[in-house]
Parts: structure tokens; sequence; C-alpha cells
């Protein structure tokens, strides 16, 4: 790891209460566990020589497998195991679900990443738990005044949405479903559910909810069944709740039924919960991974018309299986199992039989094999007879460790067990690895196929809907249900905000220069003072013995580029040290800090996150020290030029200022008194039950009735367990960041306080619209009692993660493209705002969801605050896609959860130490 910024920046096993042993099935779940058995081999070292079937590694003797004790007959097939299996506490770097997990998404983005969970469990008569749905969360509570801004020139841009056209008031008739006995399987279902068509004519049915146009005799009909497969009676009984008038937010689920059922026509595949074309799979092989395209698409009501957003995705296939990793962990050094169980932990695996459902993987259980048995109303059954009998599929290693897959609490509410076995030789592995992602030419190979430029995209999205207009299938169900898709994609109103001034000195102008259509500056610094510096003139290098050119070298380049940009770079104190590893730089550091220098400049090796994380804790949480960390790589020249270096070395002076106080550039701040407020977090790599809440304030004000131009920072970060603790952690952390702009700017307090929320989805809306906005707002009118002011919070919610795509001229639309129409939704005070530029693949617009807004300002001034600050992030010399305080959070949350796992020491609050 190091400190170097690229351009932008850009779960565990857990305890177990039941446990249902499946063959990733929701057919035969009747389950009995494996016999306890102990292995003997020395787990260390290479393995023994023999086939890999024979190896006494995965413990006990051969013979049979047979559980000892059956477990519970009831559906869920749920009993406690005799024994827990294997568990790693400690995940390193744990990646947060790959590209394909997180395509899952719907329109408007968001899975959990803190704060509270979504809505519970349904009713019966209510809609299905695992089906997704959009939540409704009223905040524009002022529908007279506008949310459409007229600043910037107008333009007219494509989007990636389409009409929905019902094409007459019909209504739908809504039924509850019961069956008796009592069915889980949602493929059951289903099909009993289609042995009654004849009765009910053409329907909906989503779990537990039925949608049918015909309104049947009776309120409460039943019909006598059996089941196709095993000829078993059933009684099926339909209540009607009510119906759907096709404008309240029922109707949009229903949309959403239909257009499922219709892209079911286009005969793509179900992976997960969207859908894919593995006809049209991309293969690259060098690389050994295969590229499923796919379309992700969500109906709701917008401004005006209900709209369908429809994205193209890629789902990340690898051609090898669990086992394949399996077998290489057995050839690598030390405990194969701790290595195996480390790798697969976290990952998503695709299953190669029956609906190729997909499972994260919670943990590993070497005391279960296919060769265990598990009952069934048949009696025992093995799970390799399982697979032969259900699906003739034959698994050629009968003594591999069996997968275990923990089921969200949506999935156990329909049906499914806890927890969920499954085949290493019959899961294939989803994304990439962390040693894939560093791979430049696989990640350039896979960019050729996934990055799609925007004429490519909208061609991609017009063929998507030729498709469902001319299949047959598709066709038929728009038909029956009388909705038309419109075969155009939606044009709305946009606006371009002029180009912000960028400024290099307090008071001469002639340092300043436009940012420009691109919205980059990464030239001007060669002609450019920085606004703010500080002297360096007590600090240390240490780097390990052998890299002396090296260091020289850099440090020639780093004074020239400093001197240049009015930098004082004194010469450092030079501490060579034997090796990098991270005893000997925790040694060395020790004796460092103790003279307090401004900063310590460390160079290593590689990435080892071990080294780096030692470091941090060092400086950053025993003491106070900045650290600025660089690999070797990073500053060897290209081809011997040492004049290659220039670049990399603008960039180290201006972090190296920012992180002892100092202030590259600033834009012109609107408001004079205002403090922005940045937060996000991220869960700590060893223990997936703590999350590190991030603050971030930049705050602008008055010193002797003069305004200060450029901006004054503070950051804090929290360790908290739940929702309720990141509300009161986050409230209380804004009335430090108070106190702070108090001490910085002569005991005033600012007029505004906006809030920039990132790291919230669809689902955690609600809660942070009744409760995180709530607390903000008491600890505000705390703070402010006495004095003559009253708070104005501006509470934003920012999400990145969303599926609109903007188009112009079948090209990206420029920095500070703004729409706050058509596609923005009538129930929120919204718009989007593409603020950074986008070279290669099509560029991603930001979502801003204004939650509370009391101070006074129009749309414009919103607008136009916001696309400022996206220019004021330190690390990059051009625009984010987010505002700067919400990046910095996450760097510091980043730093938090991944290396210090600890509060950073408190001394450090006003520098930015954390890029």
């Amino acid at each position: 790891m190091s400190d170097e910024g690229s351009p932008r920046d850009g779960n565990g096993g857990g305890s177990r209460m039941r446990r249902g042993f499946v063959g990733s099935s929701r057919g035969d779940r009747h389950s009995s566990g494996g016999r306890d058995r102990h292995g003997s081999r020395d787990q260390g070292g290479r393995g023994q020589a023999g086939n890999f079937q024979h190896r006494q590694s995965y413990g006990g003797e051969s013979g049979s497998h047979h559980s000892s004790r059956p477990y519970s007959p009831t559906p869920h097939y749920s009993a406690k195991p005799e024994r827990e299996s294997f568990a790693k506490d400690e995940v390193e770097k744990l990646e947060q679900q790959i590209k394909g997990d997180s395509s899952e998404r719907g329109n408007e983005g968001g899975g959990f990443r803190g704060g509270r969970g979504g809505s519970g469990a349904a009713g019966r008569g209510g809609m299905r738990v695992n089906r997704r749905i959009p939540e409704f969360v009223r905040t524009r509570l002022d529908n007279t005044v506008t949310k459409q801004g007229s600043m910037g020139r107008q333009i007219m841009v494509k989007t990636n949405y389409f009409r929905i056209v019902r094409k007459d008031d019909e209504n739908i008739f809504q039924y509850r479903v019961d069956f008796d006995p009592t069915v889980e399987s949602s493929k059951q279902m289903s099909g009993l559910i289609f042995t009654i068509k004849d009765h009910i004519g053409g329907y909906l049915f989503d779990g537990s909810q039925l949608f049918t146009r015909n309104k049947l005799t009776n309120d409460a009909i039943q019909f006598q069944t059996r089941d196709r497969v095993n000829d078993e009676p059933f009684t099926i009984t339909l209540r009607r709740v009510g119906k759907i008038d096709c404008t309240n937010e029922t109707a949009f689920v229903i949309f959403n039924l239909i257009n499922r059922k219709a892209m079911g026509g286009l005969k793509l595949q179900l992976i997960g919960r969207s859908f894919f074309d593995p006809e049209a799979k991309i293969s690259i092989r060098q690389y050994g991974i295969e590229l499923y395209p796919g379309y992700l698409t969500s109906i709701r009501q917008h401004e005006q018309d209900v709209l369908m957003c429809a994205e193209v995705t890629h789902r990340v296939m690898r051609i090898d299986t669990c086992y394949h990793m399996l077998q290489q962990c057995m050839n690598q050094r030390g405990n194969f199992r701790d290595n195996f169980t480390r790798m697969v932990l976290g990952t998503v695996v695709m299953t190669t039989y029956g609906t190729n459902k997909t499972y994260t993987i919670s943990d590993v259980d070497y005391n279960l094999t296919p060769e265990s048995s598990f009952e069934t109303k048949n009696g025992s059954l093995s799970f390799m007879a399982y697979f032969k009998e259900k699906y003739n599929i034959t698994i050629r290693d009968p003594r591999q460790p069996m997968l275990v897959s923990r089921s969200k609490p949506r999935d156990i509410r329909a049906g499914l067990p806890e927890l969920v076995l499954l085949v290493p030789e019959l899961s294939r592995i989803t994304g990439i690895s962390e040693d894939m992602r560093r791979d430049f030419q696989l990640m350039r190979a896979m960019a050729e196929h996934t990055r799609l430029a925007p004429d490519r995209r909208i061609q991609r999205l017009e063929t998507f809907n030729q498709r469902l207009q001319q299949s047959k299938e598709s066709s038929e169900i728009f038909r029956f249900w009388k909705t038309e898709l419109d075969r155009r994609l939606v044009e709305v109103p946009a606006r371009i905000l002029e180009p912000e001034t960028i400024f290099f000195h307090p008071e001469q102008a002639k340092y300043s220069v436009s940012a420009g259509d691109m919205a980059e500056w990464q030239m001007a610094f060669r002609n450019n003072p920085m606004y703010l510096t500080v002297a360096l003139t007590n600090w240390a290098v240490v780097y390990p013995q052998g890299s002396d050119r090296l260091m020289v070298d850099f440090f020639n380049c780093l004074r020239d580029v400093a001197h240049k940009m009015y930098f004082q770079i004194d010469e450092p104190k030079r501490i060579p040290i034997p090796n990098d590893s991270p005893v000997v730089y925790v040694e060395h550091l020790s004796k460092i800090v103790q003279r307090d220098p401004q900063l310590i400049m460390c160079l290593v090796s590689n990435d080892k996150a071990d080294r780096y994380a030692a470091i941090k804790k060092k400086c950053c949480v025993d003491r106070s020290v900045p650290t600025q960390v660089l690999k070797t790589r990073t500053i060897t020249p290209k081809g011997g030029n040492v004049r290659t270096l220039m670049s990399v070395a603008t960039k180290v002076a201006i972090q190296i200022n920012c992180k002892i106080g100092g202030i590259p550039w600033i834009v012109k701040s609107p408001i004079a008194s205002v403090m922005a407020v940045g937060f996000d977090i991220c869960r700590d790599s060893k223990d997936k039950s703590r999350t590190y809440g991030a603050l971030v304030a930049c705050m602008y004000g008055k010193k002797d009735d003069q305004i200060v131009r450029h901006p004054k920072f503070f950051s804090t970060v929290n360790q908290h367990s739940n929702g309720e603790e990141l509300s009161n952690f986050m409230s209380l952390n804004i009335v430090k960041a108070l106190r702070a702009y108090q001490s910085c700017y002569q005991g005033t307090l600012p007029k505004h306080v906006i809030i920039y929320r990132d790291g919230v989805g669809d689902g955690d809306l609600k809660y942070v619209n009744e409760h995180e906005v709530q607390c903000v707002r008491e600890k505000l009118r705390a703070a402010y009692r006495g004095t003559e002011m009253e708070p104005k919070l501006t509470f934003f919610v920012v999400n990145k993660r969303i599926n609109t795509r903007l188009f112009l001229d079948r090209k990206n639309p420029p920095p500070g493209t703004i729409v706050d129409d058509v596609i923005t939704l009538p129930e929120r005070n919204d718009f989007y705002l593409v603020s950074q530029s986008a070279r290669q693949g099509t560029v991603s617009p930001t979502s801003y969801n204004i939650l509370w807004n009391e101070s006074g300002f129009k749309a414009d001034q919103l607008q136009i605050y916001t696309f400022k600050q996206t220019h004021m992030y330190y690390n990059w010399s051009g625009t984010l896609s987010v505002p700067s305080v919400c990046q910095y959070a996450k760097k510091l949350s980043t730093l938090a959860a991944l290396f210090l796992h600890q509060q950073p020491n408190s001394a450090l609050e006003k520098k930015l130490y954390y890029l």
C-alpha cells in the first residue's frame, strides 16, 4: 500500500443458529450432519504425494459418512450441528462484493452500506419479502417550491429510459394466495399456480400475491390441484385483497413483474436477480474468465411519466471452480485449510446446475463431504447420490469439503434454510480477486468489452428494446396487460454550468486558470504556485538500504517542482534501514517520532498491507505525525530518464503540503459563512460487525471581519456497530466540528451547515430521513442555543451507485451538466449532476437527494455550490463525481477500517493526513 493517489482515487461465518443441508436447490432439503472426524496429518508444509482424493487432510478415516443422529424433518430441515466447523476469524481486505453482484441493484442504487436496514417482512397479503419494492420516502414537502434551476446553457440530452404507456385504465385485481399443505419452494408454488391457469386466466405471481385482469366469481375461492412432479394433492385458496388502479405504488411492482416476464421471452438466463445472455458470453481465456452481458431494468413513476430505466451490465465469471482454488491451496506452502478458507470467504459463486443461483460463501465445513448423507422422506441419501439422481451429475472427488453460505434474512423468511451447503466442484467463482484486479493487462482486456462508449451503449439499449418489441412471447405479454414500451430513448432538458476558476494565490489574480470544458488543471502547476504553503523544515525519510540513488534523484525532482510552487522543502534527515519489514519500520519509527517531525516519508518495495498498517498505526495512532508512503516502483525513472519523475514529484509535493496544513488551490465560495460536511462509512476488514464512520468538515468564515477565502478542515472518525450508534456519533461529531469552527473563526458559528451523506442505499433512506436528520437538527439547536443565530441545515444524500446514464449527441456530456426534471422523482427534491470528465466509457451522473433544506437557497444556488465542492479534492487536479468532503470522508473511513482498526490521534483532526 502507498499514499499515492490514483486519478479520482477512484460476510464472515458468524455464529450458527440452525443449519439446512441442501445442494443449492429448492427441492429436498432434508438433512443430516456428517460424523465428527479428526485428521492426523501435519498441516504445515507442502502436500504429500498421491491423488488429491486420498489425502487425509480433509480429516477422518474413510468409510461411512452417515450421520450419527437425524436432523429435524421439518420443511426447513434445521438443527444445530454436532460440531462448529472451521471459521477464519480474520479476512484481509475482503472485497466489497464483485462487480457482478453490485450490478444487481435497482434503478436508484443501493445496497446496504450502513445505517439501518430496510423494511421488515410484510404480512400475508403484503408483498413477498424477497422481492425488491421501491421504498417511497417523501422528502419534497412543499411542491410549490420549484426544484428546477435555470442557470447555465440549455441543452437536450438522451437518457437510458423508455416510457411505459398504459393503454387504458382497466383495473387489475390483487389476490392473496395460500397453499394447503404449506409450500416453501417458490418453484413449486409457481408450478401449482400454473395448474389453475385455465380457471383464472392470465396472471402475475410473485410468491405470495397474484394479480390478474379477471375478477373471480367470489372474494375467496378454492381450487383442488396436484403437483405435476410427485402427484401430491394441494388446495390453493385465493382471497381478493383489492384492486390496483395503476396509480398507486403497488402498480409499479406490477409493471416490473410484467417487464420481468416479458424479458423471459428473450431467452435470457436469470442469474441472481438479473438477466444475462450466456449465448453471447465473451471469453478471455488467457485470464480464465468469461463475461456474460446482461440488462438491468427498473420501472417506477417519475415526474410526469412511468419510465423504465434500462442499463447494460456484465457478469464476470471465472472458468475455474472453487475446487480448482482448493487444489491450488493444496500445492502451496502453509496450512491449506487456512489459505483456502481465507481465499473463498466473501466470494460470490454461481452453481453450475439448476437455476444457476448465486451465493456468498460464509464458511468452509471440513467435517462434511459429498459422501455425507442427509435424511429425506424416503430415507438417508448422500449428496453424491442426490446430485446424480436430481441433476445426473457425477461428483468426481467425494472427499472435498463443503462450502457454507448464510442465507439473507429475507430469503430465510421466504423458506430457505439459514445455512446452505455447496459443493466446490459445482460452484463457479464470480468476480475478480485482488490479484486479478492488480493485473493491468487483465483489467484492460476486460475494459475493452465492459467499458462501453456512449454510442455503443445507446446501440445496445436500442437493440434491447427491439428484441422486446420483436419477440413474440414478450410482445404478447405487453399486449395482454395492455401496456406499451416506447421505442425511443427519453430526451430530457439539461443545463451546463460555466467552468469554475481555479485560484493559486490569495492576492494575485494572474495566478488563476479556468478549469475548462474537461474540468482538469493538471498542467497548471508548471506556471503557478500553491495557494497556501507551510515550510517543511523538520522531516525524515526512511528507506531500505540500496535505494540511495533512487532517493537522490527523486529529491532533486521534488525540490525543483516545490520551488516553482513556492513550497519550501529543506533537506530531510535520511535514515536507511536494513530491510522494509514491518518490525524494522516500527523499530525505527518509534525513535523518529520522539523528535516530533512535521512529516515522515517512507519508501516501501510493494503493496504489503501489514507494513502499511504498521506505519500508519505508529505515526497516526500512537503519535500525531503525518506520513507519506511511496513505492519503489513509483519513483523509479522510466527508461532511466529522471525527468519522467516530475509528474510524480508534483503530486507528492501537493500531498505533502496538504498533510502539514497547506492549501494547493481554491475556488470562490459563494457562501461566506458555511460548514460543508461529508460523511461516509467503511466496514472493518477484521470484524464485519464493526463499521467506521468518518466525518470531514470544510469550513469557511471570517476573521477580524475579513472573509477568509481558503477553507479550513476538520475530521473525526468513530467505530459503531449499528444504525442507532451511527446516528448518535454523526450528530455528536457535527457538534465537534462546530467547536472546531469556533476555534478557527474567533468563536463564531457558521450561518449554514450543509451535509453530504454518502453510503445510503434506498433501503436506508427512510431511517436516515427520520432519525439521522432529526438527531442532527436537535444537536444543532442545542449548539446554537444562547446565540442570536438560528441553525440553517441542508442535508443531502449523495448516491453515485445508480444506473442512470446521460448522452449528449451520442457522446458524454461535459462536467457541470445538470438534469433536474423528467427523470427525477416527484416525491423527492433531487437532481442529477455530471461533475467529472470521462475519457473512456460512459460517464455516470451522481444523484443528489435533498432530505432537509432550511437554508433559503434556491435550486440554482445549491446545485452550483455542490458543483464547486467537487473541485476541492487535493489528491486529483480535477473534479470528482462527488463533493470533495465525501471523498475525504471515504479516504478516512477506509484508513480506519482497513488498516488502523481504531480511532486516529485527535491531534491530527485539522490536517488532511489521510490523503
